[in-house]
């Protein structure tokens, strides 16, 4: 028998070949499905902390003169509205933040398998921080699909009750007024703006987690709940400490009038030439002050629900 027949392949190497691209694919179907769903678990913890926090950052920064400080607005909100009036607007982050959430854990995941494929002679499997910033920057791409449309509606729903009228009965109105005055190009206004600040900060975002967790960590132990916290809530204030700018834009963008900006660019250009630099700094505190503990809920929430189902399948 020749070299050449000696490694055809038989049909046992070929059914067990089969048998391996199967499993694998299973494999790699349950980890996107796990990804799913501890995102979006993670999410609705995120909510639960951080909306008082992100409502008052969204006051701060399409508000001129109102407030004096950050806990001024808190004072004010709480003093007009009690205190459920922080938590405005927040039926359309926890009704959105599942699908939102979900999907940005589900688009890390499928990152970093992107870029495994891509390196297929690699000789370490483990990714190293630039990897995993490029899986973090790139799970923003979907992600932004939801994000959009959804921060539009909160930051609307997020301005009212300062003194003004309320034009929006809730997130379905808001919804119905913005496709009556431009369509589905309204609803979606700031995607691009939205894209600008989540994509280097989700990049800073998961490979801020990761090395904090892999620093926390002990050889042959799980991380303790109290270390998944801290390394969460590190990634959180790591992406707010570049987010700010583009996320000032984003809100002043989604909560002008029709008509106010030409677009993200216009929005700098005017912020610049009317208020200066420190203007893209709005709502810095109530953001970072947020980003901890709505950052640390969210990482436990994931971690919990990946442990919980890695037991059930």
């Amino acid at each position: 028998m020749s070299a050449e027949a000696a490694v055809l392949p038989t049909p046992s190497n070929l059914k067990d070949q089969v048998h391996v691209d199967v499993v694998e694919a299973k494999k790699q179907t349950t980890s996107s499905i796990k990804s799913f769903i501890a995102g979006g678990f993670g999410g609705v913890c995120s909510v639960l902390v951080g909306q008082p926090f992100d409502l008052v950052k969204v006051r701060l920064q399409t508000t001129e003169g109102i407030y004096k400080s950050t806990f001024d607005c808190f004072a004010q909100t709480i003093k007009k509205d009690g205190i459920t009036g922080l938590y405005r607007g927040m039926s359309t982050p926890l009704v959105g933040v599942t699908p939102i959430f979900a999907v940005s854990f589900w688009s890390y995941d499928l990152g970093k398998k992107l870029v495994y494929m891509a390196t297929p002679n690699r000789e370490s499997k483990s990714l190293s921080t630039a990897e995993i910033a490029l899986a973090g920057a790139f799970s923003a791409v979907p992600t932004t699909m939801f994000m959009a449309p959804s921060e539009r509606i909160k930051v609307l729903l997020q301005i009212q009750g300062q003194g003004g009228e309320q034009k929006y009965k809730g997130p379905v109105d808001v919804v119905r007024q913005l496709y009556k005055e431009g369509g589905m190009k309204s609803i979606f206004r700031g995607t691009g703006a939205t894209l600008m600040r989540d994509a280097p900060g989700s990049a800073v975002y998961f490979a801020a987690y990761e090395i904090t967790k892999k620093s926390l960590a002990t050889e042959g132990k799980d991380l303790e709940p109290i270390k998944v916290l801290f390394a969460g809530g590190m990634a959180g204030v790591a992406m707010w400490t570049i987010a700010i700018p583009p996320d000032v834009i984003k809100s002043r963008l989604q909560s002008a009038p029709a008509g106010t900006y030409t677009g993200a660019g216009d929005v700098l250009k005017q912020i610049l030439k009317k208020e200066g630099p420190s203007a893209l700094f709005k709502g810095l505190g109530p953001a970072m002050l947020r980003a901890f503990p709505a950052n640390a809920a969210t990482f436990l929430g994931v971690e919990l629900a990946t442990s919980a189902m890695n037991k059930l399948f």
